[in-house]
């Protein structure tokens, strides 16, 4: 590298690190939310990344809250060191332990072995007023000038065309990944639903609400064998796929949420080979 180039790379580094006088008072901005995947043309406008299947969180520059704003308990060693800047991600383990890294969110007493396993999968700096490509590479600088185990960038990524596209979806989800999620490298940080940012998913999500139970035969006898839920709709239909041996002696509760997935919807019109997924979480 040039040394004129690392010397600006070193301030560019050292001016993100900084903690603004005003940043204190300054709240948060409303969350982005991404909307489905829908035709847009030239993906080559577009930085993509794997869709986590983590729990959304977001950096104060202080503390550590859930997308709604409620503080997470987490260890003071897991934040040390952080920048004094808002940082937007995932509370992640690994590809499928979604349930795992929301009971250590979600738990009454802190699981210091637990949050270990964790990493704070950042991708966006919602303060940062720049373009997303431009503020994608301010994050990468950031989370590498702060040198934090805990602290990682999504990897954001361009893709030539739709072709590749739908190949990079298919090898994330042959690797146990979820999706992908699409942000315009040319988009601002706007709270609210947005078009500037997409998830691309194979399947389907809808979610349910819990009615009662199907009980369990053969090894499941004595647990639940399946969920009985009715969606927005007033389909009722069961969720006895994808529900794990702690989930079937302590499933969800009567009158809770849940997210499953599916595969389009059968002649009677509801949901054609749904599993459940998780409980609906507000975070």
């Amino acid at each position: 590298m040039e040394p004129r180039i690392a010397l600006l790379a070193l301030l560019l580094s050292a001016a993100l690190l900084s903690p603004s006088p005003t940043f204190a008072a300054t709240p948060l901005p409303a969350p982005m939310l991404a909307t489905r995947f829908h035709q847009v043309g030239d993906v080559a406008g577009w930085l993509v990344s794997e869709k986590l299947d983590g729990v959304r969180a977001r950096w104060d520059g202080r503390r550590l809250l859930t997308r709604n704003g409620d503080p997470i308990d987490a260890p003071g060693w897991f934040t040390a060191g952080w920048p004094a800047r808002a940082i937007e991600g995932e509370l992640w383990i690994a590809r499928g332990q979604f349930q795992r890294a929301s009971d250590l969110v979600r738990a009454l007493r802190r699981d210091e072995a637990g949050w270990r396993q964790v990493r704070f999968m950042a991708f966006d700096l919602p303060g940062d007023g720049a373009m997303f490509a431009q503020r994608a590479q301010h994050l990468r600088l950031l989370v590498a000038a702060t040198n934090a185990p805990t602290l990682r960038a999504i990897a954001q990524t361009r893709v030539a065309n739709r072709a590749k596209l739908d190949a990079q979806l298919r090898a994330v989800v042959a690797a146990g990944g979820e999706g992908l999620m699409l942000h315009r490298a040319d988009g601002h940080y706007v709270g609210g639903r947005s078009d500037g940012l997409l998830k691309y998913k194979p399947v389907a999500d809808a979610e349910a609400r819990v009615i009662g139970y199907r009980p369990g035969q053969g090894k499941y006898a004595g647990q639940v064998g399946a969920l009985l839920v009715e969606d927005a709709h007033g389909r009722r239909f069961a969720l006895g796929s994808g529900l794990s041996d702690a989930e079937r002696r302590q499933p969800p509760r009567p009158g809770q949420w849940v997210t499953y997935r599916y595969n389009g919807l059968t002649a009677k019109g509801t949901p054609r080979f749904a599993r459940y997924l998780r409980v609906r979480t507000r975070d």
